[in-house]
Formats: C-alpha cells, structure tokens, sequence
C-alpha cells in the first residue's frame, strides 16, 4: 500500500494549466486524466498526503491503475515522482507546465510529411482504410512513434488487422493501439504472434456461433467472454462444447450461454476434457439410474416388501368417521 507525500499549497481551488489540456490531456487515458485531477485537487488543498487505496477507491480505480497513471505522468515531464524508501512510498511534485510552450501541432504534422518514411506509412494506411485521412487521425497515428514506441511496420500490421475485422474507426483503432501497448507489444514478432493467437481463436468463435444459427453482431460482451472462457482458460475442444450445445437444444429448445456455461463449468471441474470422457460420464449416469431401487428377495420373485402382510381396513367406518356420521342415531 503505497502513500504520496506532497509539495503543496494552500488554495480552495484546483487551477489546471491549459498546457496541461491543450498539450497533454487529449492523448493521456482518461484514469490517466482523473488521477492527475485528484492528485492536483490535494496538492493546492494543503493536504500532507494520500494514501493510494483511497486514491483507488475514490476514482473506482485500482491501486495498480493509480502507480500506472503517476509513472505516466512522470514519463511525460508533468510531475516529478521520486521514490522515498523501499516501502513504494513517494515524493511527488508538480511541474511549472507555463514555461512549457503549446505545442502547434499543424506545423508538427508539416515537419512530419516532409519525412518520406511518414508519408510512405501514412499513404499505406489510406489504402487499408480506402479512404483519405483526417488531420487528427494522422496525429494519432504518427503519435504512437513517440508515445508507444510503435515503429512504422506495426502501426500497419496494427490497421490491416483492424480492417480485416471491419474495424476502420480511428476511435477503435486507437483502443487496439492502447491494449497492445499495455499487452507489451512492441516488434513486428510480438504482433504477429498476438494476430495469430488472436484469429485462431475467432475461428472457433465463428465455428461456435455457426453451430448455435447465430452471428457475430448478435453476441454481446458477456456471452464473447464465456466464448473466450470455453476455448483459452478450459480449453476445451470444439467438439467437447459442441455436444453441451446440443445438450442445451435438447434441453431448453434454444441456445442459451449461461445453461452451456453451467454444463461446460461442470464437465471442467469433473476433469472431464474429451468426448470421450463425455461418452464414459454419460454411460456411467445411465447405469447408475438403471439399476433397481431396492435389492430382491432371493426367495421370492418380488422385491423383499412381499413378505410384509398388509393391514385391513374398515373404510366405511372410517370415511363415517371422518364425515362425523358415526354419532348419528
């Protein structure tokens, strides 16, 4: 548990630079945004300090969601975080972002173009897109160089992977820029590799979703992680979830995830992994449900109530007296 020790001052308001919105807020992740805004809210209300979980808890972050931010804002010159002792305890201090001119990113962009490589890469990336771009697109675009390391060659592996999902939105693609940084991606090798993971499993999505009659559009977040469940942390095979499908239709008539979620859970926590194993489980239930209820007598040919002599009833003297007619004159 980490806290932060301040060099502050005393104001009842938290002034932000326009430098800081300008120049820096734009590009930054928005838990990035909101801890630099809390963080600054302490820093000019005279506080000591503040401890990381109520950091986290105050902005419905995680402990490691707030060190990723400060070591982000660190990176980009807007604070100054020095460690204190070994315990993550830090020091943390606001830089003057005023003697920090705004940066014209028209006159970057120039600069950038008459890079022939830029030019080369940003012309690429219209015909994957098979469109023009936009100013701003090609900001993000080139702004990756700088801010993820991301060479030319992978922000073009990145966008033709993209685009073959029928993804061309820059807002989508700049989430996959973000995830594969924060996966580590950083060669051609690594995305590759990620691509190929990636697509085997949508492979067998597809192959899941065609045996249900359903398409990729109508499956929504919850049912592509049970999706994703089945195939990358059971590990089962296709035919495995393929007959807790058909399990499901016999069942209920429909497709339903939760139900196949339900069978697919038991059979992993059953060590069952095969169809095979389905097979034996299946054969196993069925003898165990076909075998007599109660162990015959050897003298008899019936079950060993036989030998037990019945009692006699009067039962018209007792439907009297459950009427009340056996006091009657």
């Amino acid at each position: 548990m980490s806290t932060f020790m301040l060099k502050n001052t005393d104001l009842k308001f938290t002034p932000v630079s326009n430098v800081f919105i300008e120049k820096y807020m734009a590009k930054a992740r928005g838990e990035f945004v909101k801890v630099y805004l809390l963080m600054l809210k302490y820093n000019t209300s005279n506080e000591p300090g503040v401890n990381g979980s109520i950091l986290a808890s105050s902005l419905n972050l995680l402990e490691s969601d707030v060190m990723n931010a400060l070591n982000y804002w660190n990176d980009q010159g807007v604070i100054k975080l020095v460690p204190i002792d070994k315990m993550k305890n830090f020091n943390i201090e606001f830089l003057n972002l005023e003697d920090d001119a705004p940066v014209n990113k028209e006159v970057h962009l120039l600069d950038a173009l008459n890079n022939s490589e830029t030019t080369d890469m940003l012309r690429d990336i219209e015909k994957i897109l098979s469109r023009p771009l936009s100013t701003k697109e090609m900001e993000i675009y080139l702004g990756w160089q700088n801010d993820f390391s991301f060479t030319s060659e992978l922000i073009l592996i990145l966008i033709e992977y993209c685009a073959a999902k029928g993804k061309s939105d820059y807002r989508y693609i700049e989430k996959v820029a973000m995830a594969w940084h924060d996966l580590g991606i950083r060669s051609v090798d690594q995305a590759q590799t990620y691509i190929k993971q990636a697509e085997d499993k949508w492979i067998k999505i597809k192959r899941i979703l065609n045996y249900l009659g359903l398409r990729n559009t109508e499956v929504m977040k919850p049912q592509e992680d049970l999706l994703d469940k089945w195939i990358s942390i059971y590990k089962f095979d296709l035919s495995v979830i393929q007959k807790a499908c058909d399990i499901c239709f016999q069942r209920l008539n429909r497709a339903d995830f939760k139900y196949i979620d339900g069978i697919l859970t038991k059979w992993f926590n059953d060590n069952i992994r095969t169809i095979e194993d389905v097979a034996t489980k299946d054969k196993q239930f069925k003898s165990n449900y076909n075998k007599p209820k109660y162990a015959k007598n050897n003298n008899t040919t019936g079950v060993g109530f036989n030998n037990f002599e019945p009692r006699s009833y009067d039962y018209d003297s007792l439907e009297k007296k459950l009427l009340g007619w056996d006091n009657d004159d």
